[in-house]
């Protein structure tokens, strides 16, 4: 059973066509790694299925709904499926940690100081940072910003997890930290996830399936062993990082 589906999405900005008919299925349950070069549209795609970016043809159903045209109003309920982690942890610099991660249940939920409170202390312990609550992002490493995210896309009980470049910015032991944060809460939680980035090793790592995205299609989808070892020369371009011959990739 499908979770999401995209059909024949596209978007462009000024003159640059970003996504160029985009068709995908993700499967509920799985995580779904869409891989592809600086600029490709990753995350463009990735905002288009949580309705912050609209698309200007296509069709995207979230658990059967079809979302592209919906107004804000329409889209509050679909959004309460979701989780997610920004690219750069995204946190309120004014808010300390236990504000951040209760946002969206003080913001769009009606839910007693106590529960939301115990809320966020289990999520804060889920991601291995309890006790932390009065703190502020700029006393926080970046590998801890970064979990403190997790734990305010999980706040909710989302049904989807979406990752935008989750290992972005973080020293290597930190990103396979967060990769094996990663898989322990969706093995936990139970969730459909969906991840967007450049990190080869991050991808292989937390992806059920891969998918590649270039010139604003998906090329290339399959199991993460079947795409790591794909002999496709722009596959392996992208998964070797060689800059050998016409970057293709960009």
């Amino acid at each position: 059973m499908d979770m999401i589906s995209v059909r024949q999405a596209y978007k462009r900005f000024g003159s640059q066509q970003v996504l160029a008919g985009v068709d995908l299925n993700i499967r509920k349950g799985e995580t779904l790694v869409i891989i592809g070069g600086s600029g490709a549209g990753k995350s463009v795609l990735l905002k288009s299925m949580i309705g912050l970016v609209s698309l200007d043809s296509g069709q995207i159903f979230v658990d059967g709904k079809d979302i592209v045209g919906l107004s804000e109003k329409e889209l509050d309920p679909i959004r309460e499926k979701f989780g997610m982690l920004f690219q750069g942890s995204a946190l309120f610099d004014s808010m300390n940690v236990w504000e951040n991660v209760a946002f969206t249940l003080t913001e769009n939920r009606r839910m007693p100081h106590s529960e939301v409170d115990a809320r966020v202390k289990e999520c804060l312990e889920l991601v291995g940072l309890p006790g932390i609550e009065e703190k502020y992002p700029a006393e926080l490493s970046g590998g801890m910003k970064k979990r403190v995210g997790l734990a305010r896309a999980i706040a909710g009980g989302p049904e989807i997890i979406l990752f935008d470049e989750p290992t972005t910015g973080i020293d290597p032991v930190m990103s396979d930290a967060i990769n094996e944060l990663i898989i322990s809460l969706h093995d936990r939680l139970k969730t459909t996830a969906i991840a967007v980035t450049h990190d080869m090793k991050s991808a292989a790592k937390i992806g059920d399936r891969m998918a590649m995205l270039y010139r604003g299609k998906i090329t290339r989808i399959g199991t993460a062993e079947e795409i790591m070892n794909s002999t496709d020369p722009l596959l392996q371009q992208f998964i070797t990082g060689s800059a050998k011959g016409q970057m293709q990739i960009y």
